[in-house]
């Protein structure tokens, strides 16, 4: 996909790493601890967990100065850049960027007076500290004196339900990007989250068509992950499909290590980042599958997860029906009978095993291919051979006893592959 051109910004430091936003640089993920900033020992165990998890960027809260004072002690601890979360008080952004801190929040809803952000300005542009803008649906605040803008602005989008939202999140950005502008400060990302996925796509849309700064993507107040997973993936994809956004955050109410997962899921997915563990694909729910192929593929996931560091793509298939088609890409696939599986690597047929035997025997073979790929003897999504599909009378187990039972009848011209469904 073409992505949209944008300006670039580097935050970080060597111990921490040199994160780059925008431009040609891969997109980048962010979150943000659930604790008090201040809880200094519980604050570094969080970050240090998301950094492990892949998150290329973490975000602290400093609502009061005990926190900035934590960050002090915090920075030293961590292997990430750190965001500091900035709200009503320029002090604490003046505090956070003196500890060491690598980037800036700031909200024009609530911090507007001019002399106020001209410091923060100052005192990020003399340290490389680059500033993220949120003009957030929950903290747009409409002034008195800018009516008539809104109601200009307005027109432009009257076609759209979000119009007036539109509008504010454009002035806002108009007005707080002059003031940043006038002090030659240019390192500066933007976001316009809203709870709304549709005021999302709409929103970041437009600002990519008026700014060239990199757009940090994001659904604020997703909810929980059961639903959140869905109203964020759906804008932020699509924009990311599009060609619009540098760096993104998925927002749970929730343990903020799955979002750093999510969100890299979704870039995999994407292409937007290349994969690092296990690419696994497996059947839906199906009334022809002979194992228990959803517990199978959980513990897959779980031991490939701890074991295999390549992305190996593998295919857990509960019967030949579609599947051989379905994992002509797979490095390594099984697919299951009755109470047995037959494993392939690359397209050829490496083992026949009882169901009991499948995890091991599937773990075994991946391990092996990943030995050879990492000895140059193959490579990742390299077909040697065809798929040939097994017999699902004879060598998946389901077959010769029950013939001879008169349990089932021999088909002499067998089709494999095709389907009804």
């Amino acid at each position: 996909m073409t992505r949209r051109p944008t300006r670039q910004v580097t935050l970080g430091s060597k111990q921490h790493g040199f994160i780059k936003i925008g431009g040609d640089a891969p997109v980048s993920v962010q979150s943000m601890t659930s604790g008090y900033t201040y809880d200094i020992d519980n604050c570094v165990a969080e970050i240090n967990k998301l950094a492990a998890a892949g998150c290329d960027i973490v975000r602290v809260a400093v609502p009061e100065k005990k926190d900035t004072d934590a960050l002090k002690e915090i920075i030293p601890q961590v292997q990430v850049p750190i965001v500091a979360d900035v709200h009503f008080h320029f002090q604490r952004a003046l505090d956070a960027i003196e500890a060491g801190v690598h980037k800036i929040r700031l909200n024009p809803g609530n911090i507007s007076d001019r002399k106020q952000v001209e410091a923060v300005i100052d005192a990020c542009k003399d340290k490389g500290v680059p500033i993220r803008i949120g003009v957030n649906e929950g903290s747009i605040i409409e002034r008195k004196d800018k009516q008539k803008r809104m109601k200009e602005l307005g027109g432009v989008f009257s076609d759209n339900k979000h119009g007036h939202f539109l509008a504010i999140m454009i002035a806002k950005l108009e007005e707080y990007l002059d003031i940043f502008y006038e002090r030659d400060f240019y390192d500066i990302v933007i976001s316009a989250k809203s709870p709304d996925p549709n005021l999302c796509i709409t929103a970041y849309t437009e600002i990519s068509k008026r700014f060239d700064h990199p757009l940090h993507l994001g659904v604020t107040h997703a909810g929980p992950k059961e639903t959140g997973a869905i109203r964020s993936v759906v804008p932020l994809g699509h924009l990311l499909a599009s060609g619009i956004g540098d760096t993104v955050r998925i927002s749970y109410a929730n343990d903020p290590v799955y979002e750093v997962e999510d969100a890299l899921e979704m870039l995999y997915c994407l292409e937007l980042r290349e994969r690092k563990g296990v690419d696994l694909i497996a059947c839906p729910t199906c009334g022809r599958i002979q194992v228990d192929l959803f517990t199978l593929v959980q513990d897959v996931r779980k031991v490939l997860e701890k074991e295999i560091t390549l992305p190996i793509k593998v295919a857990v298939m509960g019967c030949i029906v579609n599947g051989p088609g379905e994992a002509e890409g797979a490095d390594v696939a099984i697919f299951a009978g009755d109470r047995r599986g037959i494993i392939y690597v690359q397209g050829q047929k490496v083992a026949n095993v009882k169901e009991e035997e499948i995890l091991d025997a599937l773990l075994a073979e991946c391990k092996k291919f990943e030995a050879r790929v990492q000895a140059g003897e193959a490579k990742l999504g390299e077909k040697v051979v065809d798929i040939i599909p097994p017999d699902p009378i004879g060598e998946l187990g389901s077959g010769f006893d029950k013939i001879a039972a008169g349990n089932v009848e021999k088909v002499s011209d067998l089709t494999i592959g095709q389907s009804d469904a």
